[in-house]
């Protein structure tokens, strides 16, 4: 008796929808998903892989069109590692007042 591959592979249809945000870049969408706009309009995709704008300055938003290369774009692919966070927290000013901004000084008029 031969041992046959019962497991079958995942359609196009069933397999997940994943969302990656590329270091400095758009978010690419894969997998099956609907676009719909702000006023329940869908939003026609012709790919099967979508590259959304991360940096908000496209041309043809939502898509990308690479504009985040040309303004120098910055943005972590995910939350930084533990590591990370506590070098950037000892960079960091140590704020006052639960987040409540300091009251701007006076400033002096030249002519008193």
């Amino acid at each position: 008796m031969t041992a046959t591959n019962t497991k079958a592979e995942p359609k196009a249809a069933d397999a997940p929808t994943t969302i990656t945000p590329y270091r400095n870049g758009p978010y690419l969408v894969r997998g099956p998903f609907a676009m719909i706009d702000q006023n329940g309009e869908k939003i026609e995709v012709k790919r099967r892989v979508v590259a959304l704008c991360r940096c908000g300055r496209s041309q043809i938003r939502p898509f990308c069109d690479g504009t985040h290369k040309a303004i120098g774009f910055r943005a972590d692919s995910g939350p930084p590692l533990p590591a990370e966070s506590a070098a950037m927290e000892a960079t960091q000013p140590a704020r006052r007042g639960g987040g409540v901004a300091d009251p701007p000084a006076p400033v002096e008029d030249a002519a008193a």
